[in-house]
């Protein structure tokens, strides 16, 4: 779990994981996206953050929050150099992990078309698309993906 002190951490892996998509978004959806560590830690007091830490630094986060009936995942991001190491599969555990023992039955998120890495990590791990929005993020298109926990 991550603490405020991370928080400029989290702040850069974010924005260093999706600066070379940012041509892809506006620039208010990059905004939304690559936070500053200010908006860090507002976000880790709506709900838990996790980091992976690789050569003592951040090199992989994700956060969450309780939102309509599950949780919703939020500002996952590996380093660019740390990717291909199962970093996302081990948070989408931890986040796995957290929602059951919440008793919370639901997983979703948002992404854009664009992240086809993360778009199929996301389907290996259970999520599938759904017609839920929302649909954009600030012009940026989005598509939400769900993935149901138990029975």
């Amino acid at each position: 779990m991550a603490a405020p002190d991370d928080a400029p951490g989290i702040a850069s892996v974010l924005s260093e994981s999706f600066a070379e998509y940012r041509s892809l978004y506006t620039g208010e959806g990059f905004a939304a996206t690559a936070l500053t560590a200010a908006q860090v830690r507002e976000r880790m007091r709506q709900g838990p953050t996790w980091v992976a830490l690789g050569d003592g630094r951040i090199v992989g986060t994700a956060s969450a929050v309780v939102r309509e009936g599950g949780l919703y995942v939020r500002g996952m991001a590996i380093l660019p150099a740390a990717r291909g190491q199962r970093i996302g599969e081990l948070l989408l555990q931890r986040i796995e992990d957290f929602a059951l023992a919440q008793g919370l039955r639901r997983l979703f998120l948002s992404t854009t078309p664009f992240l086809t890495r993360a778009i199929r990590l996301y389907d290996s791990y259970g999520f599938r698309q759904s017609a839920e929005g929302p649909h954009d993020l600030f012009g940026t298109p989005l598509f939400t993906m769900e993935k149901q926990l138990g029975p």
